[in-house]
C-alpha cells in the first residue's frame, strides 16, 4: 500500500513531455513562410497582369544566369560550412562563412549590374509592367539578401567566439536554413521569369 501511494506520487511529480521547437528555428519557419506567401502573391500578380496584355517581351541578361551561379556556389558553401561546425573545423567554418558572405555580395553586386543592362535594353522600373516587375522581384528578393548577410555576420561573430561546435549548431543551422531558402527562392523566380518573359 505505501508502496502504490510512492509510485502515484512519483508519477505525478514527473513533469509531462511536451513538444517544443528551438525559438530561433519557429522564427526561421514564420519568416521563410511569409516570404513564400509574399511572392507567391507577387508570381500571382505577375500572371495576372500579363494575361491583361500590353506586355513587352525582352530576354533576362546573361548576368542574371551568372549570378544565379554565384548564388548556387553561396550555398555549397554554406553547406560545407554547416558541415565543418559538426566536424569542430573551427578555421574552415570561418573560412567558409566568410566566402558565403562575399558570394552574397558579389550576388548583389551582379543584380545591379543586371538592372544596368535592363536600362541597355530601355527596359525600365517605370513603364511597361513586364520590366517593372522584373526590377521588383530581383530587387525584393535583394533586399532579403541583405538580411541573409546580416544573419551570416551573427554566424560569423558566433564561429570567431567560439559559440559554434558540435554540440552548439543552432546558430549555424539557423543561418544555413535561411541562406538555402533564399537560393531556393532565387531560383525559382528566376525560372519563373524565364519561362514567363
Amino acid at each position: 500500500m505505501e508502496t502504490d501511494l510512492k509510485n502515484r506520487q512519483l508519477v505525478q511529480e514527473e513533469p509531462e513531455e511536451t513538444l517544443s521547437i528551438q525559438p530561433r528555428k519557429f522564427l526561421l519557419w514564420l519568416f521563410i513562410v511569409s516570404i513564400t506567401m509574399m511572392f507567391a502573391a507577387f508570381t500571382s500578380a505577375y500572371l495576372v497582369r500579363k494575361a491583361e496584355g500590353n506586355w513587352l517581351e525582352f530576354d533576362l541578361p546573361r548576368i542574371f544566369w551568372y549570378s544565379t551561379g554565384v548564388l548556387l556556389l553561396s550555398s555549397l558553401s554554406m553547406g560545407l560550412a554547416h558541415r565543418a561546425a559538426k566536424k569542430d573545423n573551427f578555421t574552415l567554418l570561418r573560412t567558409l562563412i566568410s566566402i558565403t558572405f562575399v558570394l552574397g555580395i558579389v550576388f548583389l553586386v551582379m543584380q545591379v549590374m543586371g538592372w544596368g543592362r535592363l536600362v541597355d535594353m530601355n527596359v525600365f522600373l517605370v513603364g511597361n509592367p513586364a520590366g517593372s516587375f522584373v526590377y521588383v522581384l530581383s530587387l525584393v528578393h535583394g533586399v532579403h539578401i541583405i538580411i541573409g548577410l546580416v544573419v551570416l555576420l551573427v554566424a560569423l561573430v558566433a564561429a570567431f567566439r567560439m559559440n559554434i561546435h558540435a554540440k552548439n549548431t543552432n546558430t549555424i543551422e539557423t543561418a544555413a536554413g535561411f541562406w538555402h531558402f533564399l537560393d531556393v527562392l532565387w531560383l525559382y523566380l528566376f525560372f519563373f521569369l524565364l519561362y514567363n518573359n
